[in-house]
């Protein structure tokens, strides 16, 4: 039983990344060496994040529960490493001859699978195989799923602010808004959990609604900026 409730979890967290990879154009044009630079650029970006907030965080114990804005305003600084390195992955690897749309589909993949093999691999092996039965890893693979819809909304934001050179100026406001919206997620349910006292259900719920949400406007937002201009 544990074994199993372990291979469901997993399915759940990582089995979407698979099923998006082969249910999109990105497995006929080749994508998936695409998709794993990405996933390295995002391994080391998180290296040097993690450096950063073990040298300027100073976190006790008695705090770690607590909601702290400015160790939470730090928190969302070094966030934006990850969005340096997503231009990275999206302006300075070298990819196939491959469109734009498939080029960001595949770059943001590959993240979202990088971040969820390195936070939640491990929680998963040694805690889903427990002998008691939790929803905990069932909320992460949900978790996961929002990240993974989350990281290919930023890519596509990302290459219309660094990419799209022709983009109607009314909407550069938006795109910038809705980039930094999501590059600050983690930060706002950083609050709703330690400031609000959410539990991880309605957290879990709430990110799944705002990364549908995100990616409804995000894919509004591209294919406004791919009609030709009068």
């Amino acid at each position: 039983m544990t074994v199993f409730h372990f291979f469901n979890c997993a399915i759940l967290t990582f089995g979407p990344h698979a099923v998006y990879y082969s249910a999109t154009p990105l497995s006929e044009y080749d994508t998936l060496w695409t998709s794993i630079k990405s996933a390295v650029v995002y391994l080391f970006t998180a290296l040097v994040k993690l450096v950063c907030l073990a040298t300027f965080l100073n976190v006790s114990e008695s705090e770690s529960d607590n909601f702290d804005p400015y160790q939470e305003l730090l928190k969302a600084l070094f966030g934006f490493i990850e969005v340096a390195g997503l231009y990275f992955a999206l302006t300075q690897l070298t990819h196939r001859n491959i469109s734009q749309n498939h080029k960001f589909q595949a770059v943001g993949l590959g993240w979202a699978f990088a971040d969820s093999v390195l936070h939640r691999l491990v929680p998963l092996w040694f805690g889903a195989r427990g002998l008691e039965f939790t929803w905990d890893y069932i909320l992460q693979g949900l978790e996961a799923n929002a990240n993974l819809v989350f990281s290919i909304s930023l890519a596509a934001l990302g290459s219309l602010m660094w990419l799209r050179k022709n983009k109607p100026k009314t909407l550069i406001p938006i795109i910038y808004a809705c980039a930094g919206i999501v590059a600050t997620m983690p930060t706002i349910t950083s609050y709703l959990r330690r400031g609000l006292g959410w539990h991880l259900p309605k957290v879990v719920g709430f990110e799944l609604f705002s990364s549908l949400l995100i990616a409804f406007i995000s894919w509004q937002l591209f294919v406004a900026c791919q009609r030709p201009s009068n």
